[in-house]
């Protein structure tokens, strides 16, 4: 190696990143002992800025465009390293390009479900999964907090903590959302943009800003969601038009069966007696307080039942007879069967007595008139 080519190896007088990759967002520019050269040329493209560290402080940042280095455009450096007068002689610092472009379509979603509690449905499991976009927006806040002074910093280095983080955030969102539980699925553009905002509130800490957030499908268990479906469609539904439907496909099914008049008749009936008991359920399921205070009014309109009949035992010629009621006595009386000294005994009466001291056989026996006198 010739001396020429020696003393070009110190200096360094052009400085660019020409990223051909698609992950990475850091990338140090190397210098290993070479120098820079005072007034090299800088490229910074566009979608990069470029940080210049003095000894692991952060000095100067560029945006895109060229640049002539010297102390002018190097006003943070400059004071750090004491160039007063414009001393123009090699310096060296550390110079990272960080990539400010979108890295889109990044995959997230819930590895556990996310546990909800509803007013109607009660604790239920969610699980979501979608995509989003990040870029950097403070590129010396990002070299602090996040990549430090590794060499070069992909997008597969962070995308796992930030999957984690937005686990976390989006749960809280639907959480705090307000959203019923059966409109998750229909209002996912609002979920992804109450997700985005809480997101971008703790990305700002890194440096990173939340370009867009996808919130893709809401998932939820089979028996939940039939439960759902049949709430929805108990809302929905119109009583006097289901009860029309139903008769008209019990007329159409009849007719098809060639059952003719009877069948046309029966199929009226199913169509009807399918609209009371829908009605029936619902107002059962919907209307609990009114049916309460209809069986109320119908057990104040109804009579209370009979008292239950008394019947007693005779004993007729020595012998036990009966049980016969109070029709059966009087009858017994008018003609000449029962008299008062005949023995009669009922239920919770300790011994047979004679009928004529029994009080309640007392209309029994004044029914009857007493004998004519004696002509």
């Amino acid at each position: 190696m010739g001396l020429f080519d020696k003393l070009k190896q110190e200096f360094i007088d052009i400085i660019e990143w020409q990223d051909d990759t698609t992950d990475t967002i850091v990338w140090h520019f190397p210098r290993y002992q070479s120098e820079i050269k005072m007034g090299a040329k800088l490229t910074v493209r566009e979608s990069q800025v470029a940080v210049f560290l003095n000894e692991g402080k952060i000095a100067d940042v560029f945006q895109p465009g060229m640049y002539s280095l010297e102390t002018q455009n190097m006003p943070l450096l400059s004071t750090l390293r004491g160039w007063k007068y414009g001393f123009n002689s090699p310096f060296k610092a550390d110079v990272f390009f960080v990539s400010t472009r979108q890295f889109i379509d990044q995959k997230w979603g819930t590895k556990n479900p996310i546990t909800l509690d509803d007013e109607r449905f009660g604790m239920i499991e969610l699980r979501a999964f979608g995509s989003f976009a990040f870029k950097v927006t403070d590129a010396g806040k990002f070299l602090k907090e996040v990549s430090g002074t590794e060499k070069t910093y992909t997008v597969d280095e962070i995308v796992g903590q930030l999957k984690s983080l937005i686990v976390t955030k989006f749960t809280n969102a639907a959480a705090n959302g307000n959203f019923p539980i059966e409109k998750f699925a229909a209002n996912l553009e609002d979920l992804s943009k109450i997700g985005q905002e809480k997101l971008n509130t703790d990305f700002a800490d890194y440096g990173l800003s939340i370009m867009r957030f996808l919130v893709e499908n809401v998932s939820m268990p089979d028996e939940l969601k039939k439960e759902i479906f049949e709430y929805s469609r108990l809302n929905k539904i119109d009583m006097g038009k289901l009860a029309q439907m139903k008769a008209a496909k019990s007329i159409e099914i009849a007719a098809e069966n060639g059952g003719g008049t009877m069948g046309m008749g029966m199929g009226m009936g199913m169509g009807m007696g399918m609209g009371n008991l829908m009605t029936n359920v619902l107002g059962n399921t919907m209307l609990p307080n009114q049916n309460q205070q209809n069986q109320q009014n119908q057990q104040m309109n109804t009579p209370p039942p009979m008292p239950p009949q008394i019947q007693y035992f005779l004993a007729v010629n020595g012998a036990q007879a009966g049980p016969f009621n109070t029709q059966q006595l009087t009858e017994m009386v008018q003609s000449g069967q029962l008299t008062r000294e005949t023995l009669a005994w009922k239920t919770g009466m300790a011994a047979w007595i004679a009928a004529g001291q029994v009080p309640e056989l007392s209309s029994v026996f004044g029914s009857v008139p007493p004998p004519m006198p004696p002509m």
